[in-house]
């Protein structure tokens, strides 16, 4: 039996932390050319910066407002072998400046590729962009409709379970799809935001995701005639990344979430109510608890939670374990996702297994 796809977690997803210098700034030791880099200031208030190769370097999103994409010179300056570099941080927001400390979140997906609707048959609307299907990863840049259906081809070879994205061109909510909230694609979230989960309009087209394509509706968010979208998506990799929800039970020796791997990076939204989309990972805590958190939500500076039954949480080797009765991330009977991928696997395709912090 295999126990994962993925022996070395650090290959397709990795966090780092560095501190600003102000001047052009080469991060090194990523380990991969990566294709997808969040960036938050973690000790000052600062949006959450998102760059990516399909997009160009220069050109960045902020998951905590509805912004249109800007084009910045001073942020994210190239994306390079084994990291990336950084300008003179101008522009709003903050990568790089001077004695700051951030936290960079880096994913692969090193492959690019190109789909004409027509000639392929695959999908309604043409799509290109980078995809790593042995990690389950693509990121996907299209031209909206406006037609709800709409579909596009996505890179990988099994239906992803989260989709985030966002209208390039305006002004607009970032929408979400998770294949926990609903098998048919009729709820969506809204990655700026802690409203609980909407189904009110026609965001996904009313349709789940394919081994092949995804869906849209007819909403500016995702699919306005003429302007230009991106999406990220994900599929699970066993031993390697996990994306389901669990129920909380509002006690402190609180649910344990099976994921079949020692966790480097965990966000977790309340989907039941409003709540905070909360962000924690392996080098920001490096030994049990884990308390330091951001929210994508949110521009503020990081919190430690170093109170007892607070927003705590258990990294352990195959899961991770809630330790806290915060509503955000464990109220009693209420719904939550989450996103985990992992430092180790639980056991490695050899047998070898992986020890808690």
């Amino acid at each position: 039996m295999a126990y994962t796809a993925i022996d070395k977690p650090s290959d397709y997803f990795v966090s780092n932390l560095h501190t600003g210098t102000g001047s052009s700034n080469a991060i090194s030791g990523i380990g991969f050319a990566p294709d997808w880099v969040w960036i938050k200031n973690r000790g000052a208030t600062g949006h959450h910066m998102l760059f990516d190769k399909v997009r160009g370097a220069t050109k960045v999103l902020y998951s905590d407002i509805t912004d249109a994409e800007t084009t910045v010179s001073g942020h994210l300056t190239s994306f390079d072998s084994d990291g990336f570099t950084l300008g003179n941080n101008d522009g709003k927001g903050s990568t790089n400046g001077n004695t700051e400390t951030y936290v960079a979140w880096n994913w692969k997906a090193e492959t690019s590729f190109t789909n004409d609707a027509s000639s392929t048959s695959i999908g309604s609307i043409d799509s290109a962009g980078n995809v790593n299907d042995t990690a389950g990863f693509s990121i996907v840049s299209f031209t909206g409709n406006g037609s709800s259906g709409a579909t596009m081809k996505h890179g990988l070879s099994t239906a992803p379970k989260i989709i985030m994205a966002k209208n390039r061109s305006r002004t607009a909510d970032w929408l979400v799809f998770s294949s926990s909230m609903s098998s048919n694609g009729d709820f969506a979230l809204f990655l700026q935001s802690t409203s609980a989960k909407d189904n009110s309009q026609d965001y996904w087209g009313d349709t789940a995701p394919t081994s092949s394509v995804f869906s849209v509706g007819n909403r500016q968010e995702n699919n306005q005639s003429g302007e230009d979208i991106i999406a990220y998506c994900f599929s699970e990799r066993k031993g390697y990344s996990k994306f389901e929800s669990y129920i909380g039970n509002g006690n402190v020796d609180g649910a344990f979430i099976f994921t079949g791997f020692k966790s480097a990076f965990v966000l977790i939204k309340r989907t039941s109510g409003t709540g905070g989309w909360f962000m924690f990972d392996n080098k920001r805590d490096t030994f049990n608890l884990t308390s330091r958190s951001l929210q994508a939500d949110v521009n503020g500076a990081e919190n430690n939670y170093t109170a007892a039954d607070t927003m705590n949480l258990d990294i352990l080797s195959n899961g991770f374990k809630l330790r806290s009765t915060d509503g955000a991330v464990n109220r009693s009977g209420d719904s939550y996702i989450y996103m985990a991928f992992a430092e180790n696997p639980f056991v490695t395709s050899t047998g070898v297994p992986a020890t808690a912090r």
